[in-house]
């Protein structure tokens, strides 16, 4: 038996018609940038998000990065970010300018919170730090209401990273609408993804929403009129038309995965294996399904690879021990719960259209590696 991390194959094939009917007309009109459909996929997520704007972009890196230039963050402050988490979160914050002032995570739900955040803040006095990104890993949300009193505390903005939990809520509130804005990633593997790279950002702010507007753009809103230097970060059309078919199926899709999830933790839970923690001030929408393995992780990868399971780390390294972050100045020891997590996190398949019989296996395998 072949399981992949992800069979994006099974999840297009009962909508393909769907999508096919979905960008003919924009092939028909040829109107692949600023067509229609990036402006009512735009809506669709404002209405899903319960926020008042939403700016399409062209990926989940670029919402970071146009977000904290919208937001006024320069070239030279510092935005606190956790260490556990992919590189875009940090990589966003460089392409702009910014510093990138690493925290540690939770141990048990391995997101930033306040009490993180604010350590992170006092020992990098010398930085004038202007933002903080606290990043909803794996697809379950942060604990906002102490990143955001932290956040008033110091005068920060808040940019949440909400790549890996769209869809998830903190106390009835979707994930990416608590702060300032919240940058969201539709990359391919995403619960929700394009047919490409794509993203957006949301916010309740309409200044920020202008000014994202104009970033994204070429810094004009009217062509060859250009009010500040900008970016080529636009959305394209397609990816829009595909996004909004895609959506409707969204929480479904989210429910299985949380269905999976339920499975796995029935079944792991006699063993010595640590499956995911689940906050009560939060969902968890299962981006990945990460276990964390104390001992012979590698030798499991390999035995679940022969097997035929897709077991991956994400991720293996923490940011601040990065080579292309050394020269800030960081070493092994400064964030010991990331990088403990780096050294026994474990995804397995956790997708919605595994059937019965492929969870059966993935825990058989498990269960019996494990004994």
């Amino acid at each position: 038996m072949k399981i992949p991390i992800l069979d994006l194959k099974k999840q297009i094939a009962p909508i393909k018609n769907e999508i096919i009917s979905a960008i003919n007309p924009i092939i028909e009109k040829a109107n692949f940038v600023f067509g229609q459909e990036i402006a009512d996929f735009e809506n669709e997520v404002q209405a899903y998000t319960k926020t008042n704007y939403a700016v399409a972009v062209s990926n989940g890196t670029d919402a970071l990065k146009l977000a904290l230039l919208a937001l006024g963050i320069k070239s030279g402050e510092g935005v606190v970010c956790p260490s556990f988490t992919y590189f875009a979160t940090a990589g966003a914050v460089v392409s702009m300018g910014g510093v990138p002032v690493f925290s540690d995570i939770n141990g048990d739900t391995f997101n930033m919170d306040g009490l993180h955040a604010e350590d992170a803040i006092k020992r990098n006095k010398k930085i004038k730090i202007k933002a903080v990104i606290p990043v909803h890993l794996y697809g379950q949300s942060c604990d906002m209401d102490s990143i955001l009193k932290v956040a008033r505390k110091y005068k920060l903005k808040v940019v949440e990273d909400t790549a890996q939990a769209f869809g998830a809520e903190f106390k009835g509130k979707k994930a990416g609408t608590m702060g300032d804005c919240g940058a969201i990633s539709f990359f391919p593997g995403k619960n929700l993804g394009a047919f490409g790279d794509a993203g957006m950002v949301v916010t309740n702010n309409r200044s920020v929403a202008e000014k994202l507007r104009i970033l994204r753009n070429q810094g004009n809103i009217d062509r060859y009129h250009h009010l500040v230097v900008g970016y080529n970060h636009r959305m394209d059309t397609i990816q829009a038309a595909v996004l909004s078919v895609k959506l409707k199926y969204l929480d479904s899709w989210n429910k299985k995965r949380q269905e999976n999830a339920g499975y796995f933790n029935e079944h792991f839970s006699d063993t010595d294996i640590k499956f995911p923690f689940v906050a009560d001030y939060s969902t968890h929408i299962y981006h990945q399904y990460v276990l964390r393995v104390k001992a012979d992780r590698d030798k499991l990868i390999e035995y679940l690879k022969d097997k035929g399971i897709d077991a991956r780390i994400y991720y293996p390294i923490p940011l601040h021990l990065q080579k292309c972050f050394k020269y800030l100045g960081y070493k092994k020891g400064d964030f010991k719960e990331s990088e403990k997590a780096s050294a026994e996190v474990l995804a397995i398949p956790v997708y919605p259209e595994l059937t019965k019989e492929e969870l059966d296996y993935i825990v058989t395998s498990i269960r019996e590696f494990k004994v």
